[in-house]
Formats: structure tokens, C-alpha cells, sequence
């Protein structure tokens, strides 16, 4: 099974998930999306599969998101936003088989592990 976390080192959110899935024994893939953003077609399935609207899956109190006037923007359009602007992606996503969370609170992760 293959483990796929979307991680922001900076983040302690992202961190605390990472811990909480390597100490089930599971070494994951870890991209650092601010440098490697997801295309938006795998945006896209992880925001599905985790359940989520498109704008629940963004980061609304970052400046990029006043600045671009997103506040009554379509889901493609916010889409397009994060691609571009790769801060504007909540973070951390987990992808597993079991399908994707995004890890707010860190625990969510259970949910999808093994």
C-alpha cells in the first residue's frame, strides 16, 4: 500500500501527521507541495476523495488569497488559484488506498493507515 503525504516542513500540523504515520511502521512518499504541487487533476481526487468543497481544501486567511480577490471565486477558478500558488493548498493531504484526508486535526490520518 502506498502512502502519499502533500507536507509543509513548516507546518506542525503537517509534521505531527508524518510522525503519526511513520510510527505505524509506514514510510511515506513525501512531497513537498510547496515545491512540487499536485496537478490539479490529482488536486481535484484528493479534494473528492477526502469529501471536501473545493474552497474548504484552501487556505483563505493567506495574503495571496485576499490579494487574487477569491472570496466569490468558482471551484475552477480556486483551483487555478492553488496551482499557481501552491500556499493556498490546506495542508497536510494524505493519500492512501483507503482514499485521501486532509489532516486537520493530525488524527484524521487514522482513518486511512492501515
Amino acid at each position: 500500500m502506498t502512502t502519499t503525504i502533500y507536507h509543509n516542513p513548516r507546518c506542525s500540523n503537517s509534521r505531527e501527521t508524518l510522525q503519526l504515520i511513520r510510527a505505524t511502521g509506514i514510510e511515506p512518499s513525501v512531497i513537498e507541495y510547496l515545491d512540487h504541487p499536485p496537478t490539479r487533476d490529482q488536486l481535484r481526487a484528493m479534494i473528492a476523495s477526502a469529501g471536501l468543497t473545493v474552497r474548504e481544501a484552501m487556505r483563505t486567511k493567506e495574503p495571496e488569497y485576499l490579494q487574487l480577490g477569491l472570496d466569490n471565486a468558482t471551484d475552477e477558478q480556486l483551483l487555478d488559484a492553488m496551482i499557481a500558488h501552491p500556499i493556498l493548498m490546506n495542508r497536510p493531504f494524505v493519500v492512501t488506498e483507503k482514499g485521501a484526508r486532509l489532516c486537520r486535526p493530525p488524527g484524521l490520518v487514522r482513518e486511512i493507515l492501515p
